[in-house]
This record gives structure tokens, sequence and C-alpha cells, in this order.
């Protein structure tokens, strides 16, 4: 494993961190983790090097902090550094804070979270933030020995994250950021914005979704035709430890053979290591994304469960493998295969999950669109 310095701090952190948002489930339920399988790769990935392990109050329905309590048993606790993160949009009183804190030191079962994050902080979160002096509840968890460093991870435009950024002597933040995100949300600016105060950044969705891992026929012919043979993953994990920036790089694994492939790569990273000719054919791989429909769905699923039952974040992907890999007829096969309730037709329009998207999609308007191309 390779390690980088993380910001200003006194530690060293693996080039891979584990992200525990889409670990392995026992059925099309989400929440249903599969227990064996998720400790035997999150166990895996710290006895191979990774130090540094992420989750959130959300993810998994609130039951990804409870296993990761579970795998840090045995001595596991010792090896890492632990990130959380308070469910902002579930904050509206300042004492909320304290019972969702106070929580998550219960379902992690540790009485000290390393790494805590205000999560997905947009303009108005931070706003939020600011009215109830969050960062005056922090220090003094912080000197309550509840937690050691604060940080945010952030999806808004680049003039949010620069004011919040400048608002306060962060230790680190967590931003969405590949070669497709350059010039997305905070982007490359806000990555080198970061870095240039001493604050380490943590990368998160470095294969979009998953959809740079398996990208469409033009992208990977791209790669195909390079002369260095490197998998889709491989190409767009590189490319992010290439800069020095870059402090962590968190992947969400949900198999086993995905951790030992992120672990291999990690091991052979390193900032400078590819060349220009390399850099180039990244960049092809991006212009051509970039002329393929798509709809820019992550599948976090922090917008599920929906109301009215639709899968939000299959149709996107159906969609999306429709027209990227031009493969129609089998995506449209698989969409009407979905119970009626899943499908995108189902939705009602009524906007709660726009509330929770990261990527502030027009979810109802984009589930419409995915009924007509896939129903009429």
């Amino acid at each position: 494993m390779q390690y980088r310095p993380f910001g200003k701090l006194d530690f060293q952190v693996s080039a891979l961190g584990f992200g525990a948002m889409r670990l392995p489930s026992k059925s099309a339920d989400y929440t249903d983790i599969d227990e064996a399988q998720a400790l035997e790769m999150i166990h895996y990935a710290i006895d191979h090097g990774v130090n540094y392990l992420d989750t959130a109050y959300g993810y998994h329905g609130g039951k990804s902090e409870i296993l990761v309590g579970k795998a840090l048993k045995g001595g596991y606790r010792q090896k890492v550094k632990v990130a959380t993160k308070l469910p902002t949009w579930l904050v509206n009183a300042a004492p909320d804070m304290d019972r969702y804190l106070d929580e998550q030191l219960r379902k992690l079962d540790t009485e000290h979270i390393d790494f805590y994050l205000f999560h997905d902080l947009n303009k108005d979160r931070w706003a939020k933030l600011e009215r109830l002096e969050a960062l005056n509840w922090a220090e003094k968890a912080i000197q309550k020995g509840k937690i050691g460093h604060i940080g945010f991870s952030f999806h808004d435009d680049r003039e949010t994250f620069k004011k919040i950024i400048d608002a306060y002597p962060w230790t680190f933040c967590q931003i969405q950021y590949n070669y497709l995100d350059i010039d997305h949300q905070a982007g490359q600016f806000g990555l080198q914005y970061a870095a240039q105060k001493g604050i380490a950044v943590v990368i998160m969705e470095p294969l979009r979704g998953g959809r740079l891992a398996n990208p469409p026929e033009e992208v990977q012919k791209i790669f195909d035709e390079a002369p260095v043979k490197r998998s889709p993953v491989a190409w767009a994990l590189l490319w992010l430890w290439n800069q020095k920036e870059v402090a962590v790089v968190l992947s969400g694994m949900s198999n086993l053979q995905q951790v030992k492939e992120n672990i291999e790569i990690a091991s052979s990273s390193g900032v400078g290591l590819l060349s220009p000719e390399e850099l180039k054919i990244i960049e092809r791989a991006r212009e051509a994304f970039e002329r393929l429909p798509s709809i820019n769905c992550n599948a976090c699923k922090y917008c599920l469960p929906c109301p009215n039952g639709v899968n939000i974040s299959r149709n996107f992907e159906l969609y999306n493998d429709a027209f990227q890999k031009i493969a129609f007829e089998d995506a449209r096969r698989k969409y009407l295969a979905l119970p009626e309730e899943e499908r995108a037709s189902s939705c009602l329009g009524c906007g709660d999950c726009e509330d929770l998207c990261p990527q502030e999609l027009p979810i109802p308007e984009l589930l419409e669109k995915v009924a007509r191309a896939f129903e009429e």
C-alpha cells in the first residue's frame, strides 16, 4: 500500500480508503447488508494496509455504521482512522447535533470518532449550520474527546465551496471528483484551492457510481487501443492518485474482488506516474463520455426509499445502459421486468427525492424521460 500526507496532520493515510456506502446486500433491499461478506472485505482491506474507513449516518438505511462498528472489533479499531458524518438535512435545532453524534458513537461502539464531517453541504445547509453555531458545537465535541477533527463533504458550486473553505481552519474536506467531474461541483478548482490551504482532500465517487468501471463501448475502445494496458478502473484511479493534492481516494466496494483489485492498483500508484501521453488518453475518454446522452446519477441511493416505491437509481442506470452502451432492447426488457411500482412511470412527482439528491437532479422530470423512452 502507498501512503500520502493528510493535510497538515502528522498522519500518513493509505492511498485507498474504504467507503462503506455500497456494501454487499443479501437481497435487492440495500439495507439488507451481507454481514459476513462485508466484514471479510473490511478486514481484508485493513490487513492489506487500508487505514481510513468512511461511513455515514444514512448509509444503507442507517445500518452501515452498525456494520462498521462490528468490523472494528478484535483489534481492528486501533489500526484505522474512522470517519462518519452528521446528517445535516435532519438537523433542525442545536440539540439534534448532540443526539445524532451520541447515537453514532453507540452504533460504531467507540468512544471517539477520528474524523467527523458535516454531511452533504450546500449553500442552504451551510447557512443553517451557521445559524445553529455548528462549528462551536463541534469544537466542544473535540474538547470532550468525542471527535478528533472536523471536516465536511460537499455537493454544490465552486463559489459555495470556496465560501465554506474560507470560513474555518478545516482539517479536511470531501469532494466528488473523477476524470469526468473536473469542472463539476468543487471540481479541480476545489481540489487545488483546499490543498493549497493545507486541507486534506478526500475523494468520493472516483468511479462515478461505477460508470467509469464499466464504460460505454466508445470509451472502452480508447483504453483498448492504448499502448499501456489497464482496466478502466485502473485508468480512473491512477488519474486521481497522479495528483499531489489528493490525500485519499474512497472506494465504495461491493465484493472482495473489487477490494483486491483496488488495493493492487493503489499499491502501484504515485504522484506524477502517468505520462503526458497517458493523460491525453484520459482526456479522450472524457470527451467520448461527454458526447453520449446520460443521467448523472451516482447510485448513492440517498433518494431512497421513494414514498411510492419507485427504484429511482435502477431506472436511471437502465436508461444510461440503453443510450450509452447502445443496448436499448436489453435495457428496455430489464425495465419492463421491474415490478410496476418500481418503474419510472409510477412516480407521483412529489419531489421529496430532489431535496436529498447530492447531484441536485430534477428527479421527477428525469423519471418521466425514462418512462417515455421505455414505455412509449
